[in-house]
């Protein structure tokens, strides 16, 4: 393995920084942004983005 000086992964970094979050936000901060991912754009954004994904398949193949 090489040896770094003071430098970090983008791993090491995504983790540091998810780490420190649970730290400062707590369960219920993780809990409530995972409800808002699924409604992008308010409560209908989630059919919105399976609309997006499904036009973009028909495309994908030509």
């Amino acid at each position: 393995m090489e040896e770094r000086k003071g430098k970090m992964t983008v791993e090491e970094a995504g983790r540091k920084g998810g780490l420190k979050t649970a730290e400062t936000h707590g369960e219920e901060f993780y809990s409530e942004i995972g409800r808002k991912g699924g409604r992008i754009g308010g409560p209908k954004g989630g059919q919105r983005v399976r609309t997006l994904i499904e036009e973009g398949k028909k495309y994908e193949n030509k």
